[in-house]
């Protein structure tokens, strides 16, 4: 069999249209949705992904207050940025761009965001709200994963689901998500990572298999059972002198091998990655619909 692909630009494209429209109706009673974009450094990885979400927030008509800050921006500089961005009315989400640099704590920055601005889902009082059913920000990439399949009409409920990676940003929210009581999740969840001792034994068991581990070749054809649904969170950058960058992008999957044994596969590039951009712009637009009492 040659399984389908899951095509994430097209689902994407989709929701940013819904998105549009709602963004226009939320305009025509005043309200633009605002998201404050903070950048510390050059790292060329977050340039290209800040840039992507800029470019996605003016497709849809957000407003994106971009500040890209020198390497060597103090903490305290940055925090006083968090905070203005907390009391701006005109701000609806709040995007501290990681990596940071090294002589600036990341938690620190993180938990200075006010919660009713975490769009990417982060702080405490977001994670504390997914686990316990709570509405809540979900985070970007676990929310992509679950729009994917929705979206593609795969039935999580009751379904036999293996996550490989257990990362606070993918692995471990999206476990919660799955198993939550909702008829887009309702799942039976078992997460894998680098200490269990026979990944192929759990994931040969699977009706869906979704790689986040961070590392080429994960998974192969021989570790799916015939007809599973395989979702790749991963990007890596492998050499490639055919191309102009001198590198190309693949998955946490052997795409070659494993789509002949799934049934449905998310490509890399082009599966998870627009679908990313896309939750956030969804959370923001909530953000601003819960800040003017729209439900």
């Amino acid at each position: 069999m040659s399984a389908k692909i899951i095509n994430g630009k097209q689902i994407a494209s989709d929701i940013r249209a819904e998105l549009k429209t709602t963004v226009e109706n939320l305009k025509a009673k005043g309200i633009t949705p605002g998201l404050g974009v903070i950048l510390v450094g050059a790292d060329p990885a977050s340039i290209s992904y800040v840039t992507a979400k800029e470019k996605a927030c003016a497709e849809i008509g957000i407003y994106s207050d971009d500040n890209r800050l020198p390497a060597e921006t103090s903490e305290k500089d940055l925090l006083a940025l968090v905070n203005k961005m907390n009391s701006d009315p005109k701000i609806n989400g709040i995007l501290v761009q990681l990596p940071l640099p090294k002589h600036i704590d990341e938690q620190k920055v993180l938990l200075a965001i006010d919660p009713v601005k975490d769009v990417d889902g982060f702080h405490p009082v977001s994670v504390g709200k997914m686990v316990t059913g709570q509405k809540a920000f979900l985070p970007c990439t676990p929310h992509a994963v679950l729009q994917l399949l929705h979206r593609s009409g795969i039935k999580t409920e009751g379904a036999e689901v293996v996550i490989v990676g257990r990362s606070n940003i993918v692995g471990k929210p999206l476990a919660v998500m799955l198993m939550q009581k909702s008829p887009t999740a309702n799942a039976t969840v078992t997460v894998c990572h680098t200490r269990t001792k026979d990944i192929a034994s759990h994931t040969k068991r699977a009706d869906i298999v979704i790689a986040a581990a961070g590392k080429p070749n994960t998974i192969t054809a021989d570790m799916i059972k015939e007809g599973a649904v395989v979702i790749d969170v991963g990007i890596n950058r492998v050499d490639d002198a055919t191309k102009k960058s001198g590198y190309r992008l693949i998955g946490d999957i052997d795409f070659e091998s494993v789509s002949k044994v799934a049934s449905l596969i998310t490509p890399v590039p082009g599966g998870v990655g627009p679908m990313t951009i896309t939750m956030l712009l969804y959370n923001t637009v909530e953000s601003a619909k819960s800040a003017n009492n729209i439900i």
